[in-house]
């Protein structure tokens, strides 16, 4: 998921006054306080190690460790999950003790390290097929589309075939020139060392996000005087820096990826993280003051907060691997929180505080099913672009999200145009308005898909047997509506959530808004798993019947969507009414 401006509210100035530089008069980076370079360019290279990272996650676990396509959606929506889930925590040690400065510094090290360790790829798992007492090693060459794989019959290679109806060998040996399909079993041997390096990478990288996250955007706001008109423009400078830092990371990981292997895409992305690093230490001085501790600190909170941290890991580790179990909490422990928010909200006030914090809660579930669509970026969408998009020839799968960004930097200014436009004339949606359109361009995105492969998919003739295609546009649309679906629903979100909460609860609310991107994840991998096929050596065995499940996932996909955004589009009256003149 590239980023908006949805993080910007996040970084309300709340330093005391006393004792810190007034920056009113630093205009030494574009204008901006010399401070908002560092945290730009800490971003920007914070951001291409996690999108790199992101790129190639569910394609590396399906094509290199071998895991079922059921079972990569689910590790990568559990990661999600706690990724999103963990900056809550990380928000409310900083805003207590540690500063937001200190909790960058810890999250980007715990980044350096799990990034750094997914470069550690081994030789990968072995495939073997079992059919009528006999077992062969499958050998697959190759990443992403250009995946090929052989059977080792005895000192030969033979091609492997994948039909409607089984197996086809080529060549000659041992093994029968057809293996039907229904007569074979596929057993894996995983490496399990380098599969615990992999999660172990994953567990430091949800614990440093969650150290990170939030606190680099509450930074940039610390640069700024509450009246300073140079915060939105200097936000926005932030958000370019988050989008560029994502933008290369597609092309350049996913590139390298291919042509060099998996260790080599998820280095790059380990160096960037490394030089992000190092970019927060060096500039530190240019902070001038901002972001330290709100208390006294001593040593012995911050080697708590690393043992915390260290400590976190291990049931992190546990429930990435888990990823059914959290799945089912989540599913359910979710709504009843949201629930006990509204619950909450109706006791805890009155009037129009309690009428707006409900309308802020009612919003932030209803953002759950737009993230749920919205990630299918990392998962089926990634897969479908792998298994059957037809991609142009300077594209691979890995790299097919750079059109999210990169829509992003192109339409940013636009909507923002639009919005300013309406509202001179009166004319401005209003914020329930705004998600319902979202979340129903998201839904639009995936019909747009559904049209594509039931109008225009054609069997393609490949090595590997017949591929079923559908032209490269449809997805490029797809991620077009996904990416205007972000940028009407993701920048008002937070600003929704400081305009509509009482004040005594802010922090809460903001928790309650991380919340939905993690359960949104959640409920995105139960969506996901719905397009699983066969894989053998983690090539699909059916081309045909894989486009079938993305059609029927895609659909019902959009049909959520669609519903959703329904809903809210109905209750607009109400909940106008009940945001009491909060636009």
């Amino acid at each position: 998921m590239s980023e908006t401006t949805a993080d910007r509210t996040v970084g309300e100035n709340t330093e005391a006054a006393g004792g810190l530089v007034d920056l009113t008069d630093d205009k030494g980076f574009l204008g901006h306080p010399k401070g908002l370079a560092i945290l730009f360019f800490a971003e920007m290279w914070e951001r291409f190690s996690f999108y790199g990272m992101r790129s190639l996650l569910v394609l590396y676990l399906v094509q290199h460790f071998l895991f079922s396509q059921d079972k990569a959606q689910g590790i990568y929506a559990a990661y999600g999950s706690l990724v999103y889930l963990t900056p809550v925590i990380g928000g409310l040690i900083a805003d207590r003790f540690l500063g937001p400065r200190r909790a960058v510094l810890i999250g980007a090290i715990f980044l350096t390290a799990g990034h750094g360790l997914m470069a550690f790829e081994g030789a990968g798992s072995t495939s073997f097929i079992e059919t009528a007492g006999q077992r062969f090693e499958v050998v697959t060459e190759g990443r992403m589309s250009e995946a090929r794989s052989f059977l080792r019959d005895g000192e030969e290679l033979r091609p492997l075939t994948y039909t409607s109806s089984g197996i086809e060998v080529g060549g000659e040996g041992d093994a029968p020139s057809l293996i039907e399909r229904g007569s074979y079993e596929e057993v894996v041997e995983q490496q399990q060392t380098y599969v615990n390096i992999l999660f172990l990478a994953l567990s430091l990288i949800v614990v440093g996000v969650g150290f990170l996250k939030a606190n680099i955007s509450t930074m940039v706001g610390k640069l700024y005087g509450e009246k300073d008109p140079r915060r939105d423009p200097g936000f926005t400078i932030f958000y370019i820096g988050i989008n560029t830092g994502s933008f290369a990371a597609y092309i350049l990981c996913g590139w390298l990826a291919v042509r060099y292997g998996w260790g080599a895409g998820f280095g790059a992305a380990g160096i960037g993280m490394a030089l992000g690093l190092l970019v927060f230490v060096l500039g530190k001085p240019l902070l001038m003051g901002r972001g330290e501790p709100p208390i006294t600190l001593k040593g012995a909170m911050v080697a708590a907060t690393w043992i915390g941290g260290i400590v976190a890991l291990a049931p992190i580790y546990l429930l990435i691997q888990r990823d059914e179990f959290l799945s089912t909490v989540l599913l359910y422990g979710g709504p009843i929180l949201y629930i006990g928010l509204l619950v909450f909200a109706f006791v805890a006030f009155k009037a129009e505080i309690r009428s707006r914090m409900m309308v802020a809660v009612i919003l932030t579930f209803a953002s759950v099913m737009f993230w749920a669509l919205f990630e299918q970026a990392g998962t089926s969408l990634t897969l479908y672009a792998s298994n059957n998009s037809a991609l142009p020839s300077f594209l691979n799968a890995a790299q097919v999200g750079f059109l999210n960004p990169f829509y992003i930097i192109l339409l940013g200014p636009v909507f923002a145009w639009a919005w300013m436009f309406l509202a001179r004339r009166g004319m401005e949606p209003s914020t329930p308005v705004k998600f319902s359109l979202g979340i129903a361009q998201v839904a639009l995105g995936f019909y747009l898909l559904v049209w594509g492969i039931s109008s225009f998919a054609s069997p393609v003739e490949s090595a590997a047997g017949v591929r079923y295609l559908v032209p490269f546009v449809f997805i490029a649309g797809a991620y077009l509506l996904h990416s205007t679906g972000e940028l009407s629903l993701s920048p008002v979100g937070l600003s929704m959530i400081t305009k509509l909460s009482a004040p005594s609860v802010v922090g809460v609310m903001m928790g309650a808004w991380f919340l939905s991107s993690s359960l949104g994840h959640n409920l995105g991998g139960i969506i996901a798993r719905w397009s699983s096929t066969e894989t053998v050596g983690g090539v699909v065995t059916d081309s045909q019947a894989q486009l079938e499940a993305y059609a029927d996932t895609f659909m019902m996909a959009g049909h959520l969507g669609l519903a959703v955004a329904g809903v809210v589009l109905l209750l607009t009256p109400l909940l106008k009414r009940w945001m009491a003149g909060i636009h």
